[in-house]
């Protein structure tokens, strides 16, 4: 299991997600660029002292991202606002990458192309989405739990 995100813009996000990724061990892809520096204060403060237990891979775009996911046998999962199935509705497997769009603008259409699965978090009627930071931990706990693989 791996956590993705595609060119993030708030670096206290990503800083919370990598806090997330190292408390449950679980691999997290960045794809370039990111909307914010790298040495981001809110980065840091976030992260806290987690970011050294975070695993963290970089990709320059979407197509070194899609092809590393490839050769690595990993299916693509795009938690998206505009998904064709629900959270409750999907069999995670464990080669599964979680992937998020940005904060600003979502994944553009060509990543939702290459995604095995686009993957909805059902909510009330009338409200747009959640932080991006809630919605990667809402997705990842179903997926460990599907999956078994919580640390133990």
């Amino acid at each position: 299991m791996r956590l993705a995100l595609y060119q993030p813009d708030i670096a206290g996000n990503v800083g919370t997600i990598m806090r997330l990724a190292a408390c449950f061990s679980v691999p997290l892809d960045i794809i370039m660029p990111c909307g914010f520096p790298a040495s981001d204060k809110q980065l840091k403060r976030s992260a806290m002292d987690y970011a050294q237990s975070a695993e963290v891979e970089s990709h320059i775009n979407a197509d070194a991202f899609f092809t590393t996911q490839t050769v690595r046998n990993r299916r693509i999962i795009l938690l998206t606002s505009q998904g064709d199935t629900r959270l409750p509705d999907m069999r995670f497997a464990t080669n599964d990458t979680l992937l998020l769009g940005s904060e600003s603008a979502g994944a553009p259409q060509d990543v939702h192309d290459k995604a095995a699965f686009r993957v909805t978090i059902p909510m009330v009627p009338g409200l747009r989405s959640l932080n991006i930071a809630v919605a990667a931990g809402i997705a990842l706990s179903e997926a460990l739990r599907q999956t078994g693989l919580y640390p133990e």
